[in-house]
């Protein structure tokens, strides 16, 4: 009688460990997945080797959004996290540090403090240009978003590798959780 209680309870055990690593898998592959920071491009508002949790079901039932953080397949190696900036349609220019979207000038909240250091003499954080010297299109096309990093000075973005097609964007993310110490919410 022993023997067929240990059994089944070893049983029991290998259920329960069988269940919680399929439930983890899933959670994995489908909804969440850890990413890490690798580079400064995203200074100040990530830092390398911070640690993130990207949220892959977010552009399941929905479309990113201006200033999302996204996580999108730059390479067939290599994930980039950047900022979106601009969306299908739209058109967009920068003058004088400014933002312009279909030619309004946008609010860029995550940029003031490192235009603040770099008005002491420094010139602008980000050099013109509009859509027209990048892409040599006038709008974005339907199904991309034009990205930029934080760091417009070093960031290999949109400016550079063109315009990320949407089904390559792996998730939103705004949850630092490593360091510990370091655990916030970005926006």
């Amino acid at each position: 009688m022993k023997l067929i209680k240990q059994k089944n309870e070893t049983w029991e055990w290998i259920k329960a460990l069988l269940i919680a690593f399929t439930i983890a898998f899933l959670i994995r592959f489908f909804l969440f997945t850890p990413v890490m920071v690798d580079g400064k491009s995203m200074d100040p508002t990530l830092h390398d080797k911070e640690r993130m949790m990207v949220n892959k079901f977010s552009y399941k039932i929905g479309e990113p959004q201006r200033y999302d953080l996204v996580v999108f397949h730059a390479t067939e190696e290599k994930d980039y996290i950047k900022r979106v900036i601009a969306l299908p349609g739209e058109h967009i220019a920068y003058k004088n540090d400014e933002l312009y979207i279909n030619g309004k000038i946008m609010d860029e909240p995550y940029l003031e403090a490192r235009k603040k250091e770099l008005f002491k003499g420094e010139g602008t954080l980000t050099e013109d240009f509009t859509l027209e010297d990048t892409i040599g299109e006038t709008k974005i096309p339907e199904g991309y978003v034009f990205v930029m990093g934080d760091n417009r000075r070093n960031s290999l973005d949109s400016r550079i590798i063109g315009l990320v097609p949407i089904e390559e964007i792996v998730g939103k993310t705004n949850v630092i959780y490593w360091p510990l110490d370091k655990f916030r919410y970005t926006k």
